[in-house]
C-alpha cells in the first residue's frame, strides 16, 4: 500500500479530519496529515491546533494511495483556493487515483476540477448548489462511485473512514475495524 493523505486548511472540520487518520491507521494504512500552510500548523474550524505530519510543500504526492479532504468552514473554502493542491488533486484524478472528500468538500473542493462530473455525490445539507450540474446528487451519508468516496457531514466521518478502509484492504479488514471501535453501522453494505 502507498501512503495516503489528508489535507488540513484552517478552519477544517477537526471530527472529519482526524476520524480519518485514527481509522486508517488502526487499519495499519500508512496516511500523513498535510497542511496547506508554509508551516505545519493548522487551526481546525473550532479552535483545535493540529501540528500536521507534513506541508504540502514538502511532500511528494505522485505514488499516493488516497487523497482526502475534510469539510469544515472556512477550511472547505481554503482548499479550494489552494491552487497547488488542485493541481495535485486534478494530476491525481487523471491517472485514476483514489479521492475522497466529506461535508462541503465535494462540493467546494473536488466539483470545480470535474472531478465528480457524471459521478454520484454526497455533501453537506445546503452546499449542493456548489455542485456543476454534472454530479450525480445523492441525499446519502456515504457515496462510492468508481475511484472516489463522498459524505455528508461530521456524523458520519467513522463511515467514512470505514469506507476507505473497505475500498482498501476490504470489507473484512473494514468491519474488524469497526466492529473493534463498537461501530456498528448498518447496513454493514455501505462499506462497499
Amino acid at each position: 500500500m502507498n501512503r495516503s493523505y489528508v489535507f488540513l486548511a484552517n478552519g477544517f472540520e477537526e471530527i472529519e479530519a482526524l476520524t480519518v487518520v485514527d481509522v486508517m491507521r488502526r487499519a495499519g494504512l500508512e496516511v500523513q496529515t498535510v497542511s496547506i500552510n508554509k508551516d505545519n500548523n493548522v487551526i481546525g474550524a473550532h479552535g483545535v491546533t493540529v501540528v500536521a505530519d507534513t506541508n504540502i510543500y514538502a511532500a511528494n504526492f505522485e505514488d499516493a494511495e488516497w487523497l482526502i479532504a475534510p469539510g469544515g468552514m472556512p477550511g472547505s473554502q481554503n482548499l479550494h483556493e489552494c491552487k497547488k493542491l488542485n493541481d495535485i488533486l486534478s494530476a491525481h484524478f487523471k491517472k485514476d487515483g483514489k479521492i475522497a472528500a466529506i461535508c462541503a468538500a465535494p462540493a467546494l473542493v473536488l466539483s470545480p476540477l470535474g472531478i465528480l462530473d457524471g459521478k454520484e455525490a454526497t455533501c453537506y445539507p445546503g452546499m449542493e448548489n456548489h455542485f456543476r450540474k454534472e454530479v450525480i446528487q445523492k441525499v446519502a451519508h456515504v457515496v462510492k462511485d468508481g475511484n472516489v468516496i463522498t459524505a455528508n457531514g461530521p456524523a458520519t466521518a467513522t463511515m467514512f473512514a470505514l469506507t476507505i478502509v473497505a475500498d482498501t484492504l476490504g470489507k473484512t479488514i473494514a468491519q474488524e475495524i469497526g466492529s473493534g471501535m463498537l461501530c456498528y453501522c448498518q447496513p454493514v453494505n455501505i462499506y462497499l
